[in-house]
C-alpha cells in the first residue's frame, strides 16, 4: 500500500480559515482555505423507538419513530432514513409504512413501502425507508415513520425491535 505524504508548507500560522472555509489541495504541491461549496452534511439528529406498534387501521397511524430537525438555512434539504422491523399477518391486503413531514405525506406516490403476506401466516422483515425534502424552512421540522393496513384483519408493527429515523441537512 502507498503511503500519502499531505504537502502543507505553504499555510503558515498566519494563515486562518474563515466561517464556511476549509482546507484544500489547490494544487500537486500546494493548499489553502477554500469556501465550502454545496453538498456538504450540515447536521446529522436521530430518533429511535422500542416499542412494538400494531394497527389494523386503514388510515395511516404513527410508528413512534419521530425526529425533529431545524435547518440552518432555506436552501437545505433534509435526508431522511427509517428502518425497523415490520410484520404483516392477518389477511393478504399489504401493510403499507411511508414518511409524514408534520400532518403531510412526504411519499408522492401514496403507496409508501409495502409488504403483502402471501401464503406466509405472519410476514417479518425489515423495512427500510429513504427520502430527500426541500423544506424551504429554518424552523423546526419534525418528520414521522407511519403505518396502515389496506383491509381486513392484517397487522402492521415495529415488532419490538429498536426502529431507528435519521434526517441529515444537506447544504445547497
Amino acid at each position: 500500500m502507498a503511503l500519502i505524504t499531505l504537502n502543507n508548507r505553504s499555510i503558515n500560522r498566519s494563515d486562518t480559515a474563515s466561517a464556511n472555509q476549509v482546507w484544500t489541495a489547490t494544487s500537486a504541491t500546494a493548499s489553502d482555505f477554500q469556501a465550502v461549496s454545496g453538498g456538504k452534511v450540515l447536521q446529522v439528529v436521530e430518533g429511535t423507538h422500542a416499542t412494538g406498534v400494531s394497527t389494523t387501521s386503514t388510515s395511516y397511524v404513527t410508528t413512534g419513530l419521530d425526529v425533529a430537525i431545524t435547518p440552518s438555512a432555506t436552501s437545505s434539504k433534509v435526508f431522511i432514513i427509517c428502518t425497523f422491523q415490520g410484520q404483516q399477518s392477518g389477511s393478504d391486503s399489504p401493510a403499507r409504512w411511508t414518511i409524514y413531514k408534520a400532518s403531510a405525506d412526504l411519499d408522492s406516490t401514496g403507496n409508501g413501502f409495502a409488504i403483502t403476506r402471501g401464503n406466509v401466516a405472519n410476514l417479518f422483515t425489515s423495512v427500510a425507508m429513504s427520502l430527500v425534502d426541500s423544506p424551504s424552512s429554518t424552523s423546526e421540522l419534525t418528520y414521522t415513520a407511519y403505518m396502515k393496513v389496506g383491509s381486513g384483519t392484517a397487522t402492521s408493527n415495529t415488532n419490538n425491535a429498536p426502529g431507528r429515523i435519521i434526517a441529515m441537512e444537506i447544504g445547497a
